[in-house]
């Protein structure tokens, strides 16, 4: 271990032996009230259950989690997750959440959902390149699933499912006003409300913030490269800091009445800077823009006739992903083959989508020992408008860039992709059997049928076996698939990939044995062991060897194994330590060498130490280590690192403040995020930020 988790070890120890010399016999309602409602999870079938009776290896963080590690992102809460590493992508520095070693450079392999609802695009078949950033200020819950959930979920419920869950009215008494400030310049200030409108339930919440984001240096990028070798002046514009600003606005309402929920949001970012560049060179000042409504409403009643539950929900999202600016492929004066560009390769893709989601099920538990859950649902997905503005043509025979002056409309004369629609129809069946009292078998299918791809049949089965009233065993299979893109399908030029319409969805078949012991009153330990099979990968494939143009194929296919370890021990009422240690190894099959980008050992542990005058401290320390570089990448393997941040608080008991401070990366760490294979393009890897810190004050009416 390195030195820094030795310092970590140093700190907590001594916490841990004065609470524990101190420790007074546990109050279960004392913790239930710090850390929240850790012990129920929905994801796993639909339905509220406890979390180690579940049929899936589930994580499930709380507010108060989310408080105590002073996460004021959705990011930094995933890199805590066991089995989850939080990579990066050149292009705006985008987070990609790689689960169990399955890595993609748009990560399109986990599903993410808000109160139930995916927030996938179609274009690049995830959240979104201009998302930048979740705050959580907002977030009640978030539950993930790690492995195949495709038999519930469908579509790109892959290497694993993440439900966001808001707050309600019940989870906000009154009004608070926040405000937080810190460093690169960043602040955010928001309101929210919770209480009754009349028999209304209501709860709201808006946000606003700006940021310059962190100044680290690329020290080379791919104009360098063809710096070397063009016989002109340098054009590149490393070194130099990656652009990593944005503004952001947040605002959701939710209202419930009787059996109704109504939900609605609007989430703006708005200047986004373009990190190491959308070219893989630098890009000071452009900036790109991204806009989503969302809309839900949805109906439920657990007890509508014997025996039966009914819901369904309709929702609605719209969103636009445009670039003011224009972006730089390459800067002024760079040399692309035989032609000058002046003004710099100028590119702007601009996409508009529209998707509408209908769905319903059905609970029966009338027959003895069975509970049965009917679903289906249609989807209309619709990316109905997209526009380019560029200035240059590209040959699609041999990848030559010719300059054709200003900036103009060529949606017509070479566009990045037309609009199109997908239509998915889909249902499933889930029975739970309760076949004996300490057993528990649940099988579910689910059967999705695209407009476009063709059908897919998805099963899991789960048998779950309360061995002793304190081990409970999991065995469980389960096959998913994530559906093509719309870019993987239809892309024309994008500028140099081409999209395949003949492409089938890729697959993945897991096994799984989890373990959850509860090793004493005031100790949970768990430990899941994986193998998995990916097939049919989509990956791009050059159109001759050495060719710069490519055209996506069904041509990948890895496999995975590997183990998570993870506890929570309460020490005393006042200390409370959350660890876990997850191990994986991934092989490409075609090269039989490491998968490449993932950490195979990755190490996450905090301290929440609760001290008098109702403040808590919470350090915590994450190791991240042995990431290999993929096939084809001759660059030495990516440094490992330890992280530690420190987190202050106050708790809430009397008064109307809260306030609360933290420091991110406190000793400084060089954390590198690997660039993609084979390096030429950013061959240092992405700088991540350094030590940083913030303050927060939060006022209640």
């Amino acid at each position: 271990m390195t030195r820094t988790c030795i310092k970590l070890l140093c700190t907590l120890l001594p916490l841990a032996w004065t609470s524990t010399a101190a420790a007074q016999p546990l109050v279960e309602e004392d913790l239930a009230m710090a850390y929240g409602d850790k012990a129920t999870v929905s994801i796993a079938t639909g339905t509220q259950q406890a979390l180690r009776r579940a049929p899936a290896v589930a994580t499930v963080i709380t507010a108060a989690d989310i408080a105590a590690m002073g996460a004021v992102n959705l990011d930094e809460v995933m890199e805590t997750v066991p089995g989850v590493h939080v990579a990066r992508k050149g292009t705006a520095n985008t987070a990609l959440y790689v689960m169990r070693g399955v890595f993609d450079a748009n990560n399109p392999q986990i599903l993410m959902l808000q109160n139930g609802i995916p927030m996938t695009l179609m274009f690049l078949g995830n959240k979104g390149d201009v998302w930048s950033g979740l705050p959580l200020d907002n977030v009640a819950r978030i539950e993930i699933i790690r492995g195949p959930g495709s038999a519930l979920y469908g579509a790109d419920a892959y290497a694993g499912v993440i439900n966001i869950i808001t707050r309600t009215a019940a989870d906000t008494h009154g009004t608070d006003i926040g405000v937080r400030a810190g460093s690169f310049g960043t602040w955010d200030t928001w309101v929210q409300h919770g209480g009754k409108l009349g028999p209304m339930d209501i709860a709201a919440y808006l946000r606003v913030g700006d940021t310059d984001g962190p100044k680290e240096t690329i020290a080379a990028d791919a104009q360098t490269l063809r710096d070397r070798t063009s016989g002109r002046p340098p054009a590149s514009l490393a070194p130099g800091p990656m652009n990593l600003g944005r503004d952001a606005v947040d605002a959701s309402l939710d209202l419930g009445y009787d059996k109704w929920r109504f939900r609605g949001g609007y989430k703006l970012r708005d200047k986004v800077g373009l990190g190491a560049g959308i070219g893989s060179a630098l890009d000071p000042t452009s900036w790109a823009k991204s806009e989503r409504v969302t809309a839900d409403l949805s109906w439920l009643d657990p007890h509508i006739a014997r025996d039966w539950g009914l819901g369904f929900t309709a929702s609605y999202l719209h969103y636009a992903d445009t670039v003011p600016t224009n972006l730089l492929l390459a800067p002024p004066g760079a040399k692309l083959g035989a032609t000058v560009f002046p003004d710099g390769q100028i590119g702007g893709p601009n996409k508009w989508e529209r998707q509408v989601r209908l769905s319903a099920y059905a609970i029966y538990s009338g027959f003895a020992d069975h509970s049965l859950r009917f679903g289906a649902g249609h989807d209309d997905l619709n990316m109905y408008k997209t526009a380019t503005y560029k200035n240059y043509l590209i040959n699609q025979t041999t990848g030559a860039v010719t300059l054709t002056g200003p900036v103009a409309d060529y949606s017509v004369i070479q566009p990045f992709m037309l609009p199109q629609r997908r239509k998915v129809s889909y249902a499933y069946i889930q029975d739970e059997w309760h076949f004996s009292r300490d057993w528990t078998l649940t099988a579910g299918v689910r059967h999705d049928a695209y407009s476009d791809v063709g059908g897919t049949t998805n099963p899991r089965l789960a048998l779950v076996w309360d061995a002793s009233h304190d081990i409970t065993a999991k065995l469980l299979a389960g096959q998913a698939f994530r559906a093509p893109s719309f870019n993987e399908l239809y892309g024309i030029n994008n500028p140099v990939n081409k999209g395949n319409p003949a492409l089938k969805p890729e697959t993945n078949s897991t096994l799984e044995a989890a373990f959850s012991w509860q090793a004493r009153k005031d100790m949970q330990v768990n430990v899941n062991y994986f193998r998995y099979t990916m097939k049919n990968a989509i990956r791009a494939v050059a159109n001759t060897p050495g060719s710069m143009l490519t055209t996506y194929a069904n041509s990948g296919e890895q496999q995975g194994r590997g183990f998570e370890l993870e506890t929570v021990w309460d020490v005393s009422r006042s200390l409370r330590v959350t660890a876990n240690y997850s191990h994986q190894r991934s092989t490409d099959s075609a090269t039989n060498t490491d998968a490449g980008y993932a950490p195979r050992n990755h190490l996450y542990a905090r301290g929440d130490w609760r001290f008098t005058g109702g403040w808590q401290l919470s350090p915590q320390v994450n190791w991240v280590a042995d990431r290999k570089r993929a096939f084809g990448d001759a660059r030495a393997d990516v440094p490992n690192y330890t992280s530690v941040d420190l987190t202050l608080r106050s708790e809430r008991n009397k008064g109307h403040w809260d306030f609360a401070a933290s420091i991110r990366n406190l000793f400084n760490a060089t954390i590198l995020e690997p660039s993609l294979a084979p390096g030429t393009a950013i061959p240092n890897d992405l700088p991540q930020a350094g030590r940083s810190f913030y303050l927060q004050a939060t006022y209640s009416l």
